[in-house]
């Protein structure tokens, strides 16, 4: 087993998460099998009852495991499946050789950092790495470990010493350290600063570890006079000074990796000259160039408690991303607080209020992903009132669905009361309720985690349809409550219609809104398992309704799965370009882009063509006509309050 360590100096909020990512894929290409690692120093156990605002999002795996967000970052690059083990905390090490005191596994021996705290780290380490995570049988060639915080740090010292001792123990043949380091530019000289880089490596020779590279975070790229002083100053060849500038979107990152021929480093470092390939991303820069061509948008509005951070809704941004870049369509995420929605605002606020309401009723869909707690929730419902009513395309993720149940109950079936015992345990219609088995005392690890299986009630709903008519789904799950199983009856005979249900067909999993375009809510959450080349079926769903193509999209999906195997689908014959008839402007791919991989993405992108013939033939001014009913003017439309996920997207 190889091991990559990846640390990081100066400040936090580097990108080490996506630098060890893109080192993962650079390897990954190279014709390595890759696993990750991320330890945190924090005291928490996991990540799970942690606040959004100070740490990003909760990702969650498969089995359950609340983690760092950076595990997310490995799943989407990799295209792994991680387990919670894959997340080393100093909570859990503690636990672990505290629980070992307990049974007298040390036979009465004084228990300290060194050497028992150190050699659990190391064995968890070993132990971890040696886990199949890509679905193939037998351990993986490289473990990418990232250290979260920065050198120098109380909290992080143990772990140093352990990975200081871990490099002899498996010796250096095995083991490559990555330093990730600031170079930054003072605007009074205009001159990039290598200063805080030799600081940062000086304190970690101190510590017992030397870096084999060090990858320079700057603006821009590194002058060569800079590299040879970062090398002179901190021993590290030149060759091995890698600079990791601000790109249009990370997917550049991992190309900048392997221009720099990073991978050739590391693999010097590690012995494996010779045995690899050279890295085939064919397939990932086209991707990455297509991103930055994007023009035509989408805008979705994103009603969270959490907008002030978009960390804590990273898996939802980066699955509309994949969804939106297979659709054609350039991202604006529109971030509306949900208590700015709300009436009291109005009063308190009215600017707030005013611009809230103006950027979702410009928007083109609307998303209200999960959450806690009780802020905002009134907010959140106006705006799945407001995508029900107006017929705007809208999907609920876990509280995003149960809220929408919530106003259906009110509105609809006229319940004023309606509420979720969450917010109002007095409430006499409960539509949401506490789940059975959750825990009323203990927060961390009780909710209903990971993967669960979710059955099809009825083919012909667009969930169904979207996930390609499967009989069956596994989604990944955080909640503690639930839709009350005694309402769905009244809530169906109303019009809702629960499309998903668990095994038991007692948990509801999916609702859908007969007679509207997309109004979609699912209790799990689909964003944690959308991939770069992979996106989310609902995300997708969302997305084209968003852009008036859902209906042709899932014309078009139903059609390639009715054509038999074989030569009969030309998609995989034809050339892969933007254009999708003769007179229309054609933009080709880079060569040596797989034609596999856009297969999808070119079917999804005929009816966008379609769409784009049909809008130049409208006269200027005039509205477009979604296919939700709402209209929407594209031109001249105000940008402020949109984030752009392309432009401006940093490391």
């Amino acid at each position: 087993m190889k091991y990559v360590l990846v640390t990081g100096g100066v400040v936090s909020g580097l990108g080490k998460g996506v630098t060890a990512s893109s080192i993962g894929l650079l390897l990954k290409a190279c014709g390595l099998r890759v696993t990750s690692i991320k330890i945190d120093p924090y005291l928490n156990t996991d990540a799970g009852t942690m606040s959004p605002v100070e740490h990003g999002e909760v990702f969650v795996l498969d089995d359950g495991g609340e983690v760092d967000l950076d595990l997310g970052n490995y799943e989407r690059f990799l295209d792994i499946k991680l387990t919670r083990d894959n997340n080393i905390t100093t909570g859990k090490i503690y636990q672990y050789v505290i629980d070992r005191e307990r049974r007298g596994d040390y036979l009465g021996k004084t228990v300290q950092v060194v050497p028992h705290i150190t050699d659990a780290i190391q064995e968890w380490i070993e132990r971890v790495a040696q886990i199949p995570v890509d679905g193939e049988s037998g351990p993986a060639d490289v473990c990418v470990i990232e250290l979260g915080g920065t050198i120098g740090d109380i909290e992080s010292m143990p772990f140093i010493e352990a990975l200081g001792q871990f490099s002899y123990r498996v010796g250096s043949d095995n083991f490559c350290l990555i330093h990730v380091s600031l170079v930054p530019v003072l605007n009074v000289v205009g001159e990039q600063k290598t200063k805080p880089t030799q600081h940062s490596v000086r304190g970690l020779r101190c510590l017992g570890l030397t870096p084999h590279l060090i990858a320079c975070r700057s603006t821009t790229a590194l002058e060569e006079n800079v590299k040879t002083k970062v090398s002179q100053f901190c021993h590290v060849q030149k060759e091995n000074i890698i600079t990791l500038y601000d790109v249009s979107n990370i997917w550049h990152i991992p190309l900048l990796l392997r221009d720099q021929k990073a991978h050739e480093a590391i693999f010097k470092v590690l012995n494996l000259q010779g045995l690899t390939r050279e890295p085939e991303l064919d397939e990932w820069t086209s991707r990455a160039e297509i991103c930055d061509m994007l023009h035509e948008p989408v805008r979705i509005a994103m009603v969270g408690k959490y907008t002030r951070l978009s960390d804590a809704y990273l898996s939802v941004i980066k699955a509309l991303v994949h969804a939106s870049v297979a659709r054609g369509k350039k991202l604006f995420v529109d971030w509306v607080s949900a208590g700015d929605l709300e009436d009291a605002t109005a009063k308190e606020n009215p600017d707030a209020y005013k611009a809230a309401w103006k950027l979702l009723k410009g928007a083109d869909g609307v998303l209200v992903p999960g959450g806690f707690g009780d802020r905002g929730v009134q907010g959140k419902i106006l705006a799945a009132k407001y995508a029900r009513e107006k017929r705007i395309p809208f999907l609920g993720i876990c509280l995003g669905m149960q809220i929408a149940v919530i106003e259906f109950a009110r509105s609809v079936l006229g319940l004023k009361d309606a509420n979720s015992t969450e917010f109002d345990p007095n409430t006499k219609n409960p539509c949401v309720i506490f789940m059975p088995e959750g825990s009323t005392t203990h927060m961390g690890a009780t909710m209903r985690l990971g993967s669960r299986r979710t059955y099809f009630q009825s083919t012909e709903s667009k969930s169904a349809k979207l996930y390609g008519n499967k009989r069956f789904i596994d989604e990944r799950h955080r909640h503690r409550y639930e839709v009350n199983p005694e309402m769905v009856a009244r809530l169906e005979n109303a019009g809702l219609s629960f499309t998903g249900k668990d095994e038991t067909g007692q948990r509801m999993e999916i609702v859908e809104l007969r007679n509207h375009p997309y109004f979609i809510g699912v209790q799990y959450h689909p964003e944690f398992k959308s991939r770069p080349g992979k996106p989310s079926a609902l995300f997708i769903g969302l997305i084209a309704a968003a852009c008036g193509q859902l209906d042709a999209f899932l014309q078009g999906s139903e059609s390639k799965r009715n054509i038999p195997n074989g030569p009969a689908n030309d998609m995989s014959q034809r050339h892969i370009s933007y254009g999708a008839s003769n007179d229309m402007p054609q933009r080709n791919i880079p060569n040596g882009a797989s034609n596999h991989m856009f297969q999808a993405a070119c079917g999804q992108l005929e009816s966008f063509f379609q769409g784009s013939e049909t809008k130049r033939n409208v006269p200027n001014g005039a509205a477009k006509a979604y296919q939700n009913g709402a209209a929407a003017k594209l031109a001249n439309r105000p940008q402020d309050g949109a984030y752009s996920i392309f432009n401006g997207m940093h490391l």
